[in-house]
């Protein structure tokens, strides 16, 4: 990651995440952005900046998946969808405009966050159904 700040920022932007906690050591910055609901068992996504003389993996890359791999979030409604590719165009990192794919992939977009991930915004690929009957 190369700017916490502007990562931090964009997922406050374009996710329900929320700043949890922020912290800084000898070798680089780390932050935690979560649901701002109260929980006992929060989706927490962690992210770090190491400083360019201690980044422990940069002798040793770490390999994307491949061919693909994303984020992704459900959405309520395909609006949701169509209201965040058009804020992620207005910005610049609207990597895939909606559109409705086959089953289960549902209605989706995808924007790139500051460090080239793609995030996925879906709706309709059942995942609040399973969530009410698995969870209740």
């Amino acid at each position: 990651m190369a700017d916490i700040d502007a990562t931090i920022a964009w997922y406050e932007e374009f996710t329900p995440l929320a700043l949890l906690d922020r912290r800084s050591d000898d070798d680089g910055y780390g932050a935690w952005l979560g649901h701002p609901e109260p929980s006992d068992r929060p989706f927490i996504l962690v992210v770090a900046q190491f400083f360019p003389d201690r980044d422990p993996f940069a002798q040793h890359p770490i390999a994307a998946l491949a061919p693909f791999n994303h984020l992704g979030i459900e959405v309520p409604t395909r609006e949701d969808v169509d209201a965040i590719a058009a804020r992620g165009e207005a910005v610049g990192c609207l990597s895939f405009a909606p559109k409705q794919m086959p089953d289960p992939i549902g209605y989706i977009c995808m924007l790139s966050d500051p460090d080239g991930n793609l995030v996925e915004f879906s709706h309709d690929q059942g995942i609040y159904e399973v969530a009410r009957r698995v969870w209740g």
